[in-house]
């Protein structure tokens, strides 16, 4: 079992929505034109504006960020040695001349792109990826993706100015998957000015360069004339809005002369309306969901019947149709069972209200009043109205506490008891291979399984070992029935757990941008599209 800090709820909030207004953003990073209120690049071949749904104040620091925008920002500014499709993940060279042939051993070796070089001018060196790990991997640092390299890589170390070598603890199959949530830093910018990153200085090596920042307004980019990778930009001047209310954000991909190009983030109550005003809306299933999560300290939520009793007393099928207006589906396995890494989970949850009260009669339980503490989106409280009629009707009578989100978790990071807590969360913007999927929520490190649901003892270090014994597992064939073994373990624990999985929308002007896709994850993907 690895021994190293992992991701944990505390990070995901000092790092994202939630650390928004604690950071100081420099207002303008480099002049754009334009006062913040009015600036928008408007609809020509050489510009494009975006709309995304979410704050772009939060951290931009690229190993740290949970952020929404500052992620799909990233994924534009700067570059992995190993980059892949934004849909399937599918690897594709970045940063690095070429993929390594052999991913069978405990050796991957890379050689730098010919003439790869940062936004600032300087070249791209093996120091800077090694910097760039050295961070990744330390248990001091611990920044956000360190729980996705530590278990597996030991050390990246130079073989030349241009080249490096990545030493494996074990033969890992995910490897070039994995590599592609780690974007290479420049060493001569960062070495000791984390804070720079932080708030929001952005030098990377990609298609684009960021040349302001207007925090809860927008982020402007431009096109990097010295970038020689294998998607160049397409546009000279990038806007992205950030439009966090729903109303604002469907009105400027609407009407006869929209004021975006393209928009993330559609309710699917807007998606008729959009397509009548001749706009393309698409729908991707993902890692979004709904999920509960359960005290274990807090009787009777210690006896995993209970746990499985109230997921098997809501109507999933209810809450896709009422909560998600129909975008989504429900959560038969932990892994979205719409992705290709899933698999069916022994226990499925599907409703089934008598066997609810059967398992409630096994673990002798009667009488049982439920407190479940929500965060307050729309569509979390759309949702959970669902889950308070499915356990009313099997005789637990419920009452809803919604909070703010950042309310709600400083009280467990203060150790408030509570029962059960529902609220949203994708870890499919960092990766989408099952290991990664299983470890975001699941590790001996980790603040949702430790602090927050409090599970400790035998039957999570069985679960934790099966995870890592699959892992390590090289027979492609073993390794997917050890990962079966693992959905059916978590679903039978049901600690943490997804009620249903949400489907995300994209909207854009067909007749002004091509090339684009919705994805199953917050943001945009841009270094593929292109002007009509």
């Amino acid at each position: 079992m690895s021994q190293s800090p992992s991701l944990s709820r505390r990070q995901l909030l000092r790092h994202t929505a939630f650390a928004g207004a604690a950071l100081a953003f420099p207002a303008v990073l480099a002049a754009c034109g334009g006062p913040a209120s009015t600036n928008k690049t408007g609809g020509s071949a050489g510009s494009l504006t975006a709309v995304i749904g979410y704050g772009n104040n939060q951290t931009w620091d690229p190993l740290q960020t949970a952020s929404a925008f500052s992620m799909a920002a990233i994924l534009h500014c700067y570059e992995s040695l190993v980059e892949g499709d934004p849909i399937t993940r599918a690897p594709f060279p970045g940063l690095a001349k070429a993929l390594p042939a052999d991913l069978g051993g405990t050796s991957l070796k890379f050689e730098l792109r010919d003439g790869a070089q940062w936004h600032d001018g300087q070249p791209v060196t093996a120091d800077d990826v090694v910097f760039t790990y050295a961070r990744a991997l330390s248990e001091k640092e611990n920044v956000l993706i360190h729980s996705f390299f530590s278990h597996w890589l030991q050390e990246v170390r130079k073989t030349g100015d241009r080249s490096v070598e990545f030493v494996l603890k074990f033969p890992f199959p995910y490897a070039l998957q994995r590599i592609q949530c780690c974007k290479i830093v420049p060493k001569h910018v960062y070495d000791g000015k984390w804070d720079d990153a932080k708030a929001g200085k952005v030098v990377g090596s990609g298609p684009y360069k960021v040349v302001e920042q207007a925090p809860l307004s927008h982020t402007s980019f431009e096109k990097f004339t010295g970038y020689n990778g294998p998607r160049p930009a397409a546009y000279d001047r990038m806007l992205w809005k950030s439009i966090v209310d729903a109303a604002p954000r469907v009105a400027a991909i609407s009407g006869a002369t929209p004021d975006a190009q393209i928009a993330e983030n559609i309710p699917a109550a807007n998606a008729e309306q959009l397509r009548k005003a001749g706009r393309t809306v698409e729908f991707a299933d993902g890692g979004n969901n709904l999920f509960l999560l359960f005290n274990t300290q807090h009787a009777p939520f210690d006896k995993n019947l209970v746990r499985q009793a109230l997921h098997y007393a809501i109507d999933k099928k209810k809450m896709v149709e009422i909560g998600l207006k129909g975008a989504g589906s429900p959560g038969t396995s932990f892994i979205n069972p719409k992705l290709p890494s899933s698999q069916p989970a022994s226990q499925d949850f599907a409703y089934n209200p008598d066997k609810a009260r059967q398992l409630l009669r096994e673990a002798g339980v009667n009488g049982l009043e439920i407190t479940l503490s929500t965060t307050n989106t729309s569509l979390v409280a759309d949702c959970v109205k669902v889950i308070k009629e499915g356990w009313d009707a099997i005789g637990v009578r419920t009452t809803l506490d919604s909070q703010d989100t950042k309310a709600l978790f400083s009280k467990l990071d203060a150790g408030t008891d509570f029962q059960v807590v529902a609220t949203t969360n994708n870890p499919m913007q960092f990766g989408n291979d099952p290991d990664l999927l299983i470890r975001y929520y699941y590790d001996a490190k980790s603040i949702l399984t430790t602090k927050y649901a409090r599970w400790t003892g035998p039957d999570a270090e069985a679960l934790l070992a099966l995870r890592d014994q699959a892992v390590t597992e090289a027979d492609e064939a073993k390794r997917a029935a050890l990962t079966k073994q693992l959905l059916d373990r978590i679903s039978e624990q049901a600690v943490i757990y997804p009620v249903v999985f949400t489907r995300l929308g994209t909207a854009w002007d067909p007749k002004a941008i091509t090339g684009v896709h919705a994805q199953g994850y917050p943001g945009i993907y841009l270094n593929q599209a292109k002007p009509v």
